[in-house]
């Protein structure tokens, strides 16, 4: 008896839901629904991004193998590739790219990470510290560049008069070649760990409650919610840190640009700088293969580590 009311049930229930669907337009392929919009009105974005990005690519792939000015240009096949690599302060500001990129991801990550966790917390004022933290991403970085250029001053700067009131000799943070470019990850990790703070923020609280209290409920102390729920969970959020720290590390130039210009000697140069620094010099063909190798490394790493850390993740 019951077997039979379900299957009336199930084929009443089945006949309702065919009567409520619409019609399929012959046009429509089978699974897929119309999007809300023709075709062509996507036709003046690709305009724009083909002007834009598309073609500009293209053409300095092949500029990237010529000698050129505005008025003309010679093919010289791989040569300004060889010399980019030949010449050891191209290649300085090459792998330095690297190291500040390494740097100042790892730092947004751990640092954004520990005070995502304290401003979800419940302490007194949590809105106030948000704003503080939150601060400097608004700042432009030219401006950032010039105030912490003045601050760490090494005979004028209050960073290092504050140290030396505590009787430390404050180090030349700027100008000397061994700290120059490690200062100025500092600073960058000072003014972009906001931003990695909001998005580890969004994904500690999108954590259901539930998995706290199970966890709760099995014993877990602080430390151990944190490594078997908060951190899993909040993956996406970390994967998302990582990927724009690094293509911001990788493609940095105003904030070293406004506080070294490359120096002293190159020892703060990254391809960003040395790039310009060859436009600056008259050296186009040279300087568009720097932007091309820029390019192939951005994506070279990115694309890989964004499919490694999506298979990463863990669904709720």
């Amino acid at each position: 008896m019951s077997q039979t009311i379900g299957s009336t049930t199930g084929s009443t229930t089945g006949s309702a839901v065919r009567r409520a669907r619409p019609p399929r337009r012959a046009g429509d392929r089978a699974g897929t629904r119309p999007g809300p919009y023709p075709g062509w009105f996507y036709l003046p974005a690709a305009i724009v991004y083909g002007a834009l990005f598309l073609i500009p690519t293209l053409l300095s792939f092949y500029f990237a193998l010529t000698r050129w000015t505005i008025f003309d240009s010679e093919f010289i096949g791989l040569e300004n590739f060889a010399q980019f690599f030949s010449e050891p302060a191209l290649t300085r500001g090459f792998v330095n790219t690297f190291v500040y990129a390494v740097i100042t991801s790892g730092a947004k990550v751990v640092l954004g990470l520990g005070l995502g966790l304290l401003l979800t917390s419940r302490i007194l004022g949590r809105g106030y510290l948000r704003a503080v933290i939150f601060f400097p991403v608004l700042v432009s970085s030219v401006g950032v560049g010039i105030t912490f250029q003045v601050l760490m001053n090494p005979t004028k700067g209050a960073i290092n008069a504050a140290l030396g009131v505590l009787g430390i000799d404050g180090p030349g943070w700027l100008v000397d070649p061994a700290l120059a470019l490690f200062s100025v990850a500092l600073v960058d990790v000072w003014k972009g760990v906001g931003l990695a703070t909001l998005i580890y923020m969004a994904g500690i609280v999108s954590i259901p409650k539930e998995y706290h209290e199970a966890a709760r409920v099995d014993g877990a102390g602080s430390w151990r919610l944190f490594r078997d729920v908060v951190f899993p969970l909040s993956w996406p959020a970390t994967s998302t840190v990582i990927t724009l720290s690094l293509i911001g590390g990788l493609r940095s130039f105003d904030l070293i640009w406004a506080m070294t210009r490359g120096g002293p000697g190159f020892t703060s140069d990254v391809i960003a700088s040395v790039i310009y620094k060859q436009y600056q010099a008259g050296f186009y063909g040279l300087s568009t293969a720097g932007n091309v190798i820029l390019f192939l490394a951005v994506t070279a790493i990115v694309l890989p580590l964004t499919r490694f850390l999506a298979r990463k993740e863990v669904e709720l």
